[in-house]
């Protein structure tokens, strides 16, 4: 994984995603999680980005550099991640919505709880910050700068494994197609229709 592979559109990057390794070392120990299901979001020009209105001190990360991580909290209970794309001043991202625990997963069910099952463990954006240990602290992490964070290429995944559908739980630009997935694969969440979903003209 390199930079111009991110410095694209968020709706570009997202597919690209899947089959990557994003990879804590903590002082706990070290969780790898591949990527499973991922959402695009772009920017000024999509009502459901956290950047439609313009820059604040909440989104600035998601203004550039691409490869950066944009960390938010999710209804005030859960930490969400996003692998900032496209130009500088842009402000797309990719939402990590679900992986698989593919090394760690000791670690990551001490985070989780006990009776978690494997496949469940990063499935949905909240669990999935969870299950790596990633909070606030790491709002703005390069993660092509060989740190404590990172995201790295993984196996490729064929085309033909590859979903594409609405987006989960938001209410507005929800039936965008903007959100992929890995056919088949217990680790991906279920699709659920915002309760507040507003009429889309779709993208």
């Amino acid at each position: 994984m390199n930079i111009a592979d991110l410095a694209r559109p968020a709706e570009e990057v997202a597919p690209m995603l899947l089959g990557a390794v994003l990879t804590h070392e903590a002082p706990e120990g070290t969780v790898h999680v591949t990527i499973t299901e991922t959402e695009a979001y772009a920017g000024a020009a999509d009502p459901a980005s956290h950047a439609y209105r313009g820059r604040t001190p909440r989104n600035a990360v998601m203004f550039g550099p691409a490869g950066h991580l944009y960390v938010y909290r999710s209804h005030g209970l859960h930490w969400c991640a996003n692998v900032v794309t496209g130009a500088d001043g842009v402000a797309t991202a990719v939402l990590l919505r679900a992986g698989r625990v593919t090394e760690g997963e000791d670690v990551a069910r001490e985070r989780r709880g006990a009776k978690v099952e494997g496949p469940r463990l990063a499935r949905g954006p909240g669990n999935f910050c969870q299950a790596l240990g990633i909070t606030s602290e790491h709002n703005g992490t390069d993660l092509l700068a060989g740190g404590p964070l990172t995201l790295s290429e993984g196996e490729p995944v064929p085309a033909a494994l590859i979903r594409i559908g609405p987006r989960v739980g938001v209410s507005k630009a929800h039936d965008w197609q903007h959100r992929f997935y890995l056919a088949g694969d217990p680790t991906v969440s279920a699709y659920r229709l915002s309760p507040r979903a507003e009429p889309s003209a779709g993208a």
